[in-house]
């Protein structure tokens, strides 16, 4: 889910959008930046049953037209392959990744973090999880619960 964790680098304490870039390989531009918002938001109100705002998600997919590009590797293999700078790229492949969750019945199940602090977003594995991360998240709140309770 390409676009969640991209979504989630905006939602993130701190802003670590550059390093996720890096370590998705992703070159980095202000763009990005405006584009996560974007994903964000659309992919909110897609989950509330909202008509998004699709424009941006359109003009970056726009951006970096696509195309079929045909091999072989013993058989035909055919690849997509897109058009334009580095940037446009990279930002057409995330409006991609959040075009496929937004047309898909899983961006209903998006799930904000229940975390005081986190909005991330997560696709939950159970119906009943409540926290992008039960090791950070979770742990998080019942440490705090517990000290609630043993409080003098």
């Amino acid at each position: 889910m390409l676009a969640i964790d991209f979504v989630n680098t905006l939602t993130s304490e701190g802003d670590h959008l550059e390093e996720w870039l890096s370590s998705q390989g992703l070159p980095w531009s202000e763009a990005f930046g405006e584009l996560r918002g974007h994903v964000e938001a659309a992919v909110l109100a897609a989950r509330d049953g909202l008509e998004p705002d699709l424009a941006p998600l359109n003009a970056a997919l726009r951006g970096a037209p696509s195309f079929e590009v045909l091999t072989w590797s013993g058989a035909v293999v055919v690849s997509r392959s897109l058009e334009g700078d580095e940037v446009a790229r990279a930002l057409a492949a995330l409006a991609g990744a959040a075009a496929e969750l937004l047309a898909s019945p899983a961006v209903r199940k998006v799930k904000t973090c229940e975390a005081p602090g986190c909005r991330l977003l997560f696709v939950p594995a159970h119906p009943r999880r409540r926290w992008c991360d039960p090791a950070t998240c979770g742990n998080r709140v019942r440490v705090a619960r517990y000290y609630q309770r043993h409080k003098d």
